[in-house]
């Protein structure tokens, strides 16, 4: 398992008229979430595109539980459990940094596919080579 937490701030640009964060940015968040877990692991999403391979996304969960609002400080935490699967299935809580309440959980899965060709394909050897390390720990 790796898991890697990314804090944000809420910008008044993501917030509603009820001045809560907008139910579709929490999607955003779990995209600067699962980015930076890359990352922090030595693999930039930049890396798998010049090898020749992109993560569509094929599924998405969420549940809200407290709204975020403007000027937050969010902690985004993305888990990957299962690393050698043809799907990437990442999870995401959602915090509040001061007062460390749980505000939204969900998944997002995607799937390798073949940047060329659009065809699905298994993990590339970078990802695999990258992230094993981590996962024998």
């Amino acid at each position: 398992m790796i898991s890697h937490e990314t804090e944000i701030r809420v910008r008044y640009a993501d917030t509603d008229k009820m001045q809560f964060v907008y139910n579709g940015k929490y999607l955003e968040y779990f995209e600067v979430g699962r980015t930076e877990l890359l990352r922090s692991y030595g693999l930039a999403y930049s890396d798998i595109e010049k090898a020749g391979y992109q993560l569509p996304l094929i599924e998405t969960g969420l549940k809200y539980k407290i709204p975020a609002t403007y000027d937050d400080i969010l902690i985004v935490k993305a888990i990957v459990k299962e690393l050698f699967s043809a799907k990437v299935h990442i999870e995401y809580e959602i915090y509040n940094k001061e007062t460390k309440q749980l505000l939204t959980n969900g998944f997002t899965t995607h799937m390798f596919i073949n940047a060329v060709t659009k065809k699905p394909t298994k993990p590339p050897k970078i990802y695999i080579d990258q992230l094993a390390p981590y996962f024998n720990k």
